[in-house]
């Protein structure tokens, strides 16, 4: 046999060899960016509990020091970016057709990015963890992008909130 011809053998031993790096470059891949979301949005799934007449939801803090957390609207996954310093819950208005929310009054929001332009809406339900909020004023957002929606004080001032080493617990008494 000629040195640049090879065997049928060898040729389908490097094809098996190049899918078996292929499959693990794509798991490591999945394996990393499963990672870095646990990272960005430690509380995919928040620790929360009810008892007593509580119900109580425990976040920790991802690398950058904020507070994000998978909950509903309307039924709906959605994921919350916890902002003390947002007055509405503020919704990106791509996300906000999505989730079917209706625009209402046009207004205007001062961001660290400027004026925006916004329309009143309405949540119906809002759930984190085991907290529901009912009826909750939020704003539809037209400069926001994305998929994550500031939870601002028109939904926490309905709960308690404590904050100590990196951990946060909010609690709603019924």
């Amino acid at each position: 046999m000629e040195e640049n011809q090879q065997a049928p053998e060898q040729r389908i031993g490097r094809g098996m060899l190049m899918i078996g790096w292929v499959l693990a470059i794509v798991v490591a891949t999945l394996l990393i960016q499963r990672w870095q979301d646990k990272r960005h949005n430690p509380n995919a799934m928040p620790e929360s509990s009810s008892a007593n007449g509580v119900n109580q939801v425990v976040l920790q803090r991802n690398p950058q020091h904020h507070y994000l957390t998978d909950g509903t609207i309307n039924n709906k996954p959605v994921t919350f970016l916890l902002d003390t310093g947002a007055t509405d819950v503020a919704i990106p208005s791509a996300l906000a057709k999505k989730l079917g929310l209706k625009r209402g009054a046009k207004g205007a929001a001062h961001t660290a990015n400027g004026v925006t332009t916004t329309y009143r809406t309405n949540i119906d339900v809002l759930k984190l963890g085991s907290i529901t909020l009912y009826d909750v004023d939020a704003s539809i957002t037209m400069g926001f992008t994305g998929d994550e929606i500031l939870l601002g004080m028109s939904a926490l001032k309905n709960v308690e909130f404590t904050h100590r080493n990196g951990t946060l617990v909010l609690k709603q008494y019924y």
